[in-house]
């Protein structure tokens, strides 16, 4: 009878280590990402799992099993070449095709730009992705979930996963997916916000990393219908301004993260990592009168930003601190949600905020209301039926400690960083008014 698991996992080389065994004979597997011919012999280059290898082959037989996209096992002698990315370079002695292409490309994908328009990338997303560059969007999107993951570990935050199918909406509102669950209407969740909320009176600390659906028929460069969702929530704050000072630390140990082992992806992408030391904050009413001062027009949204305002505001604050991030406090409460708390000081406003990185507002966070008679007096005030709400009123009604969270938007993030004017750009199979495949 055949064992499985007694053995010892067969060491895969690292192509990051060619300069340490130039002369020496390795096995590698890969893709074979594009084939140049020459006269007598042909470059190949492999597409490994994180690096594009440069390969020589003057072996005829060898070079008639050459094909594209082909996945293969080489076995090649490494030659010191300085020219080449990793110092060396491979000299291909024998080749084991794995694997075989059944059809022509439909999408030229191994340049250093993919030329097509962002519609195309996507409708090919499962080749396209193949792309030294736009894999690369993905790794450092990784990159900042690992920095992210990393932090909460250090801080005493516990993982949750919430469930994504939900009787209401956290945030209310006709934006929200409904769907038919056993002869009676459920929802899509649009945040695990309530959810997060109950788990502070367990865990204290908790983060979640999940898909966020918002059924909002939105066609922009800056929204989609689903995307990933980082959210947090802290209990026994003394402010809403902890989180804020969390979320500095937070981007600022995923940017040090990515410093120091994305440096590849970085330098390919020509990426510009901001410095964190501290982030600006204003409040809204005071970011509202900077645009206004500096455009010379009355906006049309008098409790939000529009997102030429955000822009504006970005531009405002980098040329008086040189902060490519900036908090906006106090957001009005007709804005926000029924559980965001109110100033005591003007309860007109709430002691929340959102978090805008180079014209992108990329966050959106604040202290919640921890009081039960408050809450369903608040709830009470805005025509809402308390009933619906039991389940999520029972931590209210048996202690809760003062608390509160935000979440980001990891594409939207991810956009910003690389500099795209597109978030379907950083999202790896978006979801949008438009599409659902592939």
């Amino acid at each position: 009878m055949e064992q499985i698991g007694t053995g010892n996992k067969q060491k895969e080389f690292e192509v990051t280590k060619l300069q340490e065994n130039i002369g020496q004979t390795i096995t590698i597997h890969g893709s074979i990402y594009k084939i140049r011919k020459m006269s007598g012999f042909c470059f190949v280059i492999v597409r490994t799992a994180r690096y594009t290898v440069q390969c020589v082959c003057d072996r005829q037989e060898i070079i008639a099993q050459l094909q594209e996209e082909a996945c293969v096992e080489l076995e090649a002698k490494v030659v010191e070449e300085k020219r080449a990315k990793m110092g060396a370079e491979l000299h291909i002695t024998g080749i084991y095709v794995l694997a075989r292409p059944q059809a022509q490309m439909p999408i030229v994908m191994n340049q250093k730009q993919i030329e097509a328009s962002l519609e195309n990338k996507l409708d090919y997303r499962p080749l396209t992705l193949r792309n030294e560059k736009e894999r690369a969007i993905f790794r450092i999107q990784e990159g900042i979930m690992r920095g992210f993951r990393k932090f909460f570990e250090e801080e005493g935050f516990t993982e949750i996963h919430s469930p994504k199918l939900v009787c209401e909406g956290a945030e209310g509102g006709a934006n929200i997916f409904q769907l038919d669950y056993f002869g009676r209407n459920a929802y899509l969740a649009q945040s695990p916000q309530f959810y997060k909320q109950m788990m502070v009176g367990v865990f204290e600390r908790v983060y979640e990393t999940g898909p966020v659906f918002r059924a909002e028929k939105h066609d922009t460069s800056r929204h989609l219908n689903e995307y990933t969702g980082v959210d947090l929530e802290m209990g026994y704050i003394k402010s809403f301004r902890d989180l804020m000072e969390a979320e500095v630390r937070m981007l600022r140990f995923a940017f040090n993260l990515l410093r120091e082992e994305y440096c590849f992806e970085l330098e390919l992408l020509k990426v510009k990592l901001p410095e964190i030391r501290q982030i600006p904050a204003v409040r809204f009413s005071e970011a509202k009168a900077l645009v206004r001062e500096r455009t010379g027009r009355v906006p049309g949204e008098s409790h939000d930003f529009e997102p030429e305002e955000e822009k504006y505001l970005s531009e405002i604050i980098f040329e008086k601190t040189g902060s490519e991030f900036v908090f906006v406090t106090h957001y009005p409460t007709a804005k926000r949600p029924f559980y965001a708390m109110e100033d005591e000081e003007n309860r007109e406003e709430t002691l929340s905020f959102d978090l805008i990185f180079r014209g992108l507002e990329i966050t959106t966070g604040g202290q919640r209301i921890h009081d039960y008679e408050m809450q369903v007096e608040k709830m009470k005030a805005r025509g809402m039926n308390v009933d619906v709400f039991e389940s999520f009123l029972m931590m209210h009604k048996h202690g809760m400690p003062p608390h509160g969270g935000l979440g980001i938007g990891l594409e939207r993030l991810t956009a910003r960083l690389l500099e795209f004017e597109n978030v379907r750009s950083a999202s790896l199979f978006p979801r949008d008014i438009h599409r659902l495949t592939p």
